[in-house]
């Protein structure tokens, strides 16, 4: 297994239980984030995740159903990513991404297991479910945001932080992103 497919294993196993966690009538409730319900909250990380995959030579096959069964559809997402983030060549693969060039590895280790943690939160609160973020998860989190810079904040990224000294670091931590918690 490669660095990355371990990396992506790590953020995979607790964003896992919370899709399962998911009661059935909470797929269709509000997210944090703007226009997004929990069900598309999850298939955001799976589409972006195929697209990169898919769009650089990766052969993910067809994107799952989303609508009919976002647990399965998570499952069938996640061990073709996985599959494919254990192949060495896949990963090491240079790819011209939105911030430049690099490789599938380092976007996936950079950015989109960044992602899964942060969304693991919106996926939890929409569900009404304790994400757990854990204080290594918040490091991640902070250094993820620190990476991307004045871009965190792009248009399409996280909205404005929001200026707050009260609460536990993980109330500071998602303020920095713009999310209430």
């Amino acid at each position: 297994m490669t660095d990355t497919a371990t990396q992506y294993q790590t953020a995979l196993r607790p964003l896992t239980a919370v899709v399962e966690a998911v009661p059935p009538q909470a797929w269709d409730a509000p997210s944090p984030c703007a226009g997004w319900s929990a069900r598309d909250v999850v298939r955001h990380l799976a589409e972006t995740q195929h697209e990169t995959l898919t769009t650089n030579g990766v052969n993910l096959g067809s994107a799952p159903d989303f609508d009919t069964d976002p647990v399965a559809a998570w499952h069938q997402h996640t061990r073709r990513v996985l599959d494919a983030l254990a192949d060495d060549d896949h990963v090491g693969r240079t790819i011209d991404w939105f911030f430049g060039p690099t490789t599938i590895g380092a976007t996936f280790e950079q950015f989109y297991v960044w992602d899964m943690y942060i969304h693991r939160w919106d996926l939890a609160r929409a569900a009404g479910l304790d994400a757990g973020l854990t204080d290594a998860e918040l490091d991640r989190i902070e250094q993820g945001a620190d990476r991307l810079g004045e871009a965190l904040h792009m248009d399409g990224m996280c909205r404005p932080a929001i200026t707050t000294t009260d609460g536990d670091r993980t109330t500071r931590v998602l303020a920095r992103l713009g999310r209430v918690a």
